[in-house]
Order: C-alpha cells, then sequence, then structure tokens
C-alpha cells in the first residue's frame, strides 16, 4: 500500500470528522450560553450543523470522499465487494479509526474553546422513540447519498447533505445524529450537545440498521446502486494500490 496517499486520506477524515463534531457541540455550547429558549437553541445549533457539513464536504471530499460517518465507509465497501470497487476492509479500517479519533478530539476542543472541562455528559437520549428517529434519520441519509452518487449529481452532495441534516434536526425526536463517530464524540460534552454514555449503544444500533435500510432501499430504488462506491460521497483520488 501507498502511504503517503493513504495517510491523506486519513488526515482529510480525521479532521473532517473532528471539525464536524467541533462544530456541532461549539454551537450548542453558544446556542445554550444565548439563549435559555430550547427552539432557539436547536435553531442555531441545527443551522450552524447544515453549513458546517456543507463546507467540510467541499474542502475534504475530494481527497477522502468526505465520509466522517462510519456508517457511510461501511456500506461503501459492502457496496463496492461485488465489482472489487469502494473502500478495502484495510482502508475501512483506517477511516473508522480516523472518524472515531476525530469525534473525540472535535468535541475535546469545543470544550476547551468555550473554556468548559472535558467530562462525560448526562443527557439520556435513549427512547423507543429516539432509537425509530435515528434508524430513519440515518437511511434517509445512505439513501440520499448513493441516490446522488447513482444519478450523477454528487456536484450537489455538499449541500443537500447539509440541508437534509439541518432539516433532520427537526423532524426526528433524536435531532439526528446519523452517525456513530459523532454520537462517541458528543459523550465528552456535558452540553446541550451532549448524549450520556448509557445512550449510546442504542444510538449507535439505530444507526448500523438504518444505514442498512437505507442501503437496502438504494439497491431496490437505483439499478446497479453497488457500482456508485467509488463516488461516495463525492468521487475522490483512488484508493492506492501495492
Amino acid at each position: 500500500m501507498n502511504f503517503v496517499p493513504t495517510i491523506r486520506r486519513a488526515v482529510a477524515e480525521f479532521l473532517g470528522t473532528g471539525m464536524l463534531v467541533t462544530i456541532v457541540v461549539g454551537s450548542g455550547i453558544a446556542a445554550e450560553r444565548l439563549s435559555d429558549d430550547p427552539g432557539v437553541q436547536l435553531l442555531a445549533n441545527s443551522i450552524a450543523t447544515a453549513l458546517g457539513l456543507a463546507v467540510l464536504i467541499l474542502m475534504f471530499g475530494r481527497i477522502s470522499g468526505a465520509h466522517f460517518n462510519p456508517v457511510v465507509s461501511l456500506v461503501d465497501a459492502a457496496l463496492g465487494r461485488r465489482h472489487h470497487t469502494g473502500l478495502s476492509l484495510p482502508m475501512t479500517a483506517i477511516y473508522l479509526v480516523a472518524q472515531f479519533a476525530g469525534g473525540i478530539t472535535g468535541a475535546v476542543l469545543a470544550n476547551a474553546m468555550f473554556a468548559l472541562p472535558t467530562s462525560l455528559s448526562t443527557t439520556d437520549r435513549a427512547t423507543p422513540a429516539t432509537f425509530l428517529a435515528e434508524i430513519v434519520a440515518t437511511a434517509g441519509l445512505i439513501l440520499l447519498i448513493i441516490a446522488l452518487a447513482r444519478t450523477g449529481q454528487t456536484s450537489a452532495a455538499a449541500p443537500a447533505i447539509g440541508a437534509y441534516i439541518g432539516a433532520a434536526y427537526w423532524f426526528t425526536s433524536s435531532t439526528s445524529f446519523a452517525n456513530p463517530a459523532v454520537t462517541i464524540g458528543r459523550i465528552f460534552s456535558d452540553s446541550f450537545a451532549g448524549i450520556a454514555p448509557a445512550s449510546v449503544l442504542l444510538f449507535i444500533a439505530a444507526q448500523l440498521i438504518g444505514g442498512a435500510v437505507g442501503a437496502l432501499l438504494a439497491i431496490a430504488l437505483f439499478p446497479h446502486a453497488d457500482r456508485a462506491a467509488d463516488d461516495m460521497v463525492i468521487p475522490h483520488e483512488p484508493e492506492p494500490k501495492d
């Protein structure tokens, strides 16, 4: 494996996921300080996340595909197995490590910028309703990403995915985490954006189920959806070969 391109892709995933969590947690802390109204807090958090995610996809997409999400990477690898496209198993492992490390680092950075200690969240979010909401949110995200790739609309990925996540903040009871790395990162901020460790397993289970549902829907709706793996989230430099 050529290590320079591999490292470049891993760094892009680390930075992208880390900056995403910094945006989510930092804007949540700022919103909590600026207003006591939960609606205003959620509005500020959702707008910042939607805009920030779109920018990050544009910033890092051509390097790594801008997955920033273990579910996206796992679906990419699973879809690409038939045609030997998408992420290989070693690259998938590298992406996942980079994403989880980035998510935790991003939360620590957000806390530091607001002079808050890094401590575990006490916000319990686990309910049957939020479990269903995370399945719906993640399935919709995966379906959107594959649809854009399969129909040649990846140039619209940044605004489309940002808009979807911004909207999903409001139409799901869980406020649409839809991302295991973001979920783990948000454990480390006892703020508006945090999630208690006890809620995490339920959220990640729902996200994995949602990812599978989204992929199956995409396969049913878009012929040869498995050929889109190399273009998720947007086309990027090819995986280094031996």
